[in-house]
């Protein structure tokens, strides 16, 4: 027999109980879908930090606590930090050193949370971010130090419902100015707030502390041997781009890893009930596959038939799990777009490729034990049962 017609046989025998057989396939679909939107998220996350991260902010940022101790933004580090990496310069080849504080404001309402960063107006935004541009006002300028002022990142403004001339309060006793709207169009930077250096500081009593120094290249392809020559001299973590993106990677991987432990768990259960269906499936047909057996069908083919029936249920669960998995993607970019304005989730073609073949695994596995009752039965028992 060929193989298409085993196919056909199979698909037949699904279909002779449509209700068991769809209620089966719908299990099977959302236990994919959680998946796929689970690992989505790290998918999109990943790829919105790999591509906004990369040729944008500082080559080197040094700091008292390091990725390996969790990223901190506390203002641990002093500001004779500054003055020591100025000093390196002309032998490290830094065409700039630029400190930085950085707070974050929290609220109950997710949209309200922005990040404060504080640059001296001298050095200006475009020195650790070159591409930002103004959509509304300015951005800062050298006049703006100590001056109560503040640029705002197009989403941030969007969903604090700032403007050109709003009051934005730091402190019961502290407020700025928004003199200038971002454009919409610099990712990550759209939910943050920038403000004069000693502006912030002041607000946070946080004078002579900063929370990293920014430091800037004449050849950024010498960022990992001058960020150990830093670490070295001056006792200090000194990050790349590069080993922020590896520990980001990792600690996807891991959160990957969880995520897809959680799905595991309705997985199993939508492996559980393809066994169920495809044993009941054998009992119910216990005479035709004796009458198969009766007309020169080898053991084997009553069990390819069987783990086909198995594997054809599993495949289209796992098909319809993509779809749906997509709309539900869909459904969580929508709302992280409006949030802060970046798809967090992403459907990939090696996430499909793991779907289907997770689909296409529980359907092989579910479907040994029924496939191996069913090829082991006496042919004068199954022609005997009513």
């Amino acid at each position: 027999m060929k193989p298409i017609d085993l196919w056909l046989l199979a698909w037949r025998g699904l279909t002779r109980r449509p209700v068991r057989t769809l209620l089966t396939t719908l299990g099977i679909t959302v236990a994919v879908a959680s998946m796929v939107i689970f690992l989505s998220l790290g998918e999109g996350i990943r790829k919105v930090f790999t591509d906004q991260m990369s040729g944008i902010g500082p080559d080197i940022q040094v700091s008292l606590s390091g990725l390996s101790q969790g990223i901190s933004v506390q203002p641990n580090v002093p500001e004779s930090l500054v003055d020591d990496l100025q000093k390196l310069a002309p032998t490290l080849n830094i065409q700039s050193v630029t400190p930085v504080y950085m707070s974050l404001r929290g609220s109950l309402d997710p949209s309200q949370n922005t990040i404060l960063y504080g640059i001296p107006a001298a050095t200006g935004i475009q020195a650790i971010f070159p591409n930002i541009r103004a959509a509304q006002g300015r951005v800062l300028s050298p006049g703006d130090e100590q001056q109560p002022v503040a640029v705002v990142g197009a989403k941030a403004a969007d969903n604090m419902h700032l403007t050109l001339g709003s009051k934005l309060n730091l402190n019961r006793r502290e407020s700025v100015k928004v003199v200038g709207v971002l454009a919409d169009d610099s990712g990550l930077v759209d939910n943050m707030i920038f403000l004069p250096l000693k502006t912030i500081q002041r607000a946070e009593a946080a004078q002579g502390r900063l929370s990293m120094v920014a430091v800037k290249l004449n050849d950024a392809h010498e960022a990992r041997s001058v960020a150990d020559t830093i670490s070295k001299r001056l006792n200090v973590e000194a990050q790349t781009q590069g080993d922020f993106l590896s520990f980001l990677d990792k600690t996807m991987k891991i959160s990957d890893a969880v995520r897809f432990g959680i799905s595991l768990i309705s997985l199993i259960v939508g492996g559980l009930a393809v066994a169920n269906t495809v044993m009941m499936g054998v009992f119910e047909r216990t005479r035709e596959f004796g009458t198969l057996r009766a007309m020169g069908a080898r053991p084997a083919f009553v069990q390819a038939l069987v783990l086909s029936e198995s594997l054809l249920l599993s495949l289209v669960g796992g098909v319809g799990g993509v779809v749906l998995g997509l709309v539900g993607i869909w459904g969580v970019n929508a709302y992280t777009r409006n949030l802060a304005d970046i798809d967090a989730a992403a459907l990939t073609p090696r996430l499909v490729l793991l779907a289907l073949g997770i689909s296409l695994l529980l359907g092989l596995l579910s479907g040994l034990l029924p496939a191996r009752h069913a090829s082991r039965m006496a042919v004068t028992e199954a022609l005997g049962r009513v």
